[in-house]
């Protein structure tokens, strides 16, 4: 490149960083929801949705998150001859937020678990309902519990993101990898690697702050 790295690459790199927010942001915030509403699945009193529910997180934990992105982004087009494909864009966000949903499932299945019965019991005696009881009492001692794991997943996340490239969706080491390629120079990917560092960073100092805040339901 005879220009300077930054005038010639600081606009797709912005680009690449959008991308790659977007693909954390909507992962997160839709994942989380789901992620309780499988934890409530795999514990349900009706058998076939909870083995249905522990049987499909069994096979999402057990699988690579890459194979995940290759099976959702070629599946409908092989299976329908060509006639219904997936962009690449709906393909990741469909395999993020149930990837990552069923890893919450399961944090959030051992926080609710990790409650001892007798809480239930006394929140019974008192004539609370169940809602009552999950909201008033347990929900806050679960998220107490959660926190820690849930931050490593989440910090996982921003790392993971970088999967999104294998099925040509730009998000960031996508384009430092392209002009690494194109230009043979290193430096797109030790700033990409700076951005990641930073990000983790960043979300570490965060969730250490919360669990301190959180120890003030410790009983």
């Amino acid at each position: 490149m005879s220009t300077s790295f930054w005038d010639v690459s600081a606009d797709l790199f912005v680009n690449g960083f959008l991308v790659t927010l977007k693909i954390f942001a909507i992962t997160l915030v839709l994942a989380l929801p789901l992620g309780l509403i499988f934890s409530f699945a795999s514990r349900s009193k009706f058998i076939p949705i909870k083995w249905l529910m522990r049987t499909i997180v069994w096979i999402i934990r057990g699988t690579p998150l890459m194979l995940q992105l290759i099976i959702v982004y070629y599946g409908p087009g092989l299976l329908t001859e060509g006639k219904y494909m997936l962009d690449s864009e709906p393909a990741v966000y469909i395999t993020f937020i149930i990837n990552y949903a069923c890893y919450f499932s399961e944090i959030f299945r051992g926080g609710i678990e990790a409650i001892p019965v007798g809480q239930y019991e006394a929140c019974k005696v008192l004539g609370m309902s169940k809602s009552q009881t999950f909201f008033k009492v347990i929900l806050l001692q679960v998220i107490r519990n959660v926190v820690p794991p849930i931050s490593n997943e989440i910090i996982n996340l921003v790392k993971d993101t970088s999967l999104a490239r294998i099925i040509t969706m730009y998000e960031l080491i996508f384009v430092a990898e392209s002009y690494t390629r194109g230009a043979g120079i290193i430096w797109p990917l030790i700033y990409t690697g700076a951005f990641y560092l930073a990000a983790c960073g960043l979300l570490t100092i965060m969730f250490n702050r919360i669990e301190k805040k959180l120890n003030f339901y410790t009983v």
